[in-house]
Formats: C-alpha cells, structure tokens, sequence
C-alpha cells in the first residue's frame, strides 16, 4: 500500500471566480485524497492534499493547468505534517 502523505499548494495566476476551488475538489474526491482548496485575500487558492503519493501527484499535474478558465501562472508545493481532515473541502 502507498504511504499517506500531505502537501500543501499556493496557487497563484487567474484562479478566483473560475471554479478552481470547485473542480480542484471534484478531482481530488475522484482520486480518494482529502484536504481542501481555499481562496486567499491575495488572491491566490490554497490546496491541502492528502493521501497516496501517485494519487497526489496526479492532483499535482492538474493544478498546474486548472479548470478551463483558469490561467495557472505558478505552484507552489510544500509537504506538511499536518493531519489529514476527513474528506475534501471548498472554504
């Protein structure tokens, strides 16, 4: 079984108001992971994502691109030792 791992996303670029939060739940559900994505006053999306590696770095190549309105201009990816929340959410 793959190790459960957390890492944490700043997202920056056009990604408020372009269902980022909305569809990056949708596919982290999909993939078994939990966590959340929140927007951020600087405008940018946080991402928690926790669950198997492969799966996280499934999540990972998607947030480079985001929704189709979306314009992602950068990812930042940082690994945390935060415990995992149950499920996945949009704050």
């Amino acid at each position: 079984m793959a190790e459960r791992e957390c890492r944490k996303y700043s997202i920056t670029g056009r990604v408020q108001g372009v269902f980022f939060r909305a569809s990056t739940a949708e596919v982290a559900r999909d993939l078994g992971l939990a966590g959340y994505a929140v927007n951020l006053p600087d405008g940018s999306v946080e991402v928690l994502a926790c669950g198997a590696e492969d799966k996280i770095e499934v999540l990972q190549k998607w947030l480079n691109h985001g929704p189709p309105m979306a314009q992602v201009e950068h990812v930042d990816c940082q690994p945390v030792d935060d415990p995992a929340p149950s499920g996945f959410t949009t704050g």
